[in-house]
């Protein structure tokens, strides 16, 4: 048994490796393409400033959250939009906890809700995945919450890292 488990976790690691690496990969790709200037065009196009810019992130990491998974977003969707939020003067902390809750809730969504299939891995047999959609719900609306409260009081986010002082 402690070898099968040394063996998945090799492979795990190896993916995990494998994908950062890739994701250098494709940075460096995309910064040699000019793609950073063309993201920061796609943000100057957006009207309402710097609101519209976060929630069209967020809008963004929530829809790539429906099909992959939360390491490939955070090193690869992230990186694109964090520069051109920080330049315009938005904490680092607070965006990280607004993309966490986003991506918290966009996991319990379907398509394919990763979360969802590890519910239906242990819940009995009768429960269908539709039941499990639909009893999901009601988290995703307080996660939408949670998300909206922080955007609108940053300090619920914030107040501990300052109180710890970060």
């Amino acid at each position: 048994m402690l070898r099968d488990v040394a063996r998945e976790t090799t492979k795990i690691t190896a993916m995990i490796m494998f994908i950062l690496m890739m994701a250098q990969v494709f940075a460096l790709a995309f910064r040699g393409l000019q793609g950073e200037e063309l993201i920061q065009k796609l943000f100057e196009f957006l009207p309402g400033g710097e609101n519209s810019d976060i929630w069209f992130m967020l809008l963004l990491i929530f829809v790539l959250g429906f099909f992959i998974e939360w390491v490939e977003i955070s090193y690869i969707a992230v990186p694109l939009f964090l520069p051109i939020l920080i330049a315009q003067g938005v904490d680092p902390v607070w965006i990280a906890m607004l993309i966490t809750i986003n991506l918290q809730s966009s996991f319990l969504t379907p398509p394919f809700g990763w979360a969802l299939f590890y519910l239906k891995g242990v819940a009995p047999p009768g429960v269908t995945i539709s039941d499990i959609y639909k009893g999901v719900v009601p988290f995703v609306v307080m996660q939408l919450l949670a998300l909206v409260i922080v955007f609108f009081y940053p300090q619920i986010a914030l107040w501990l890292p300052k109180a710890i002082g970060w």
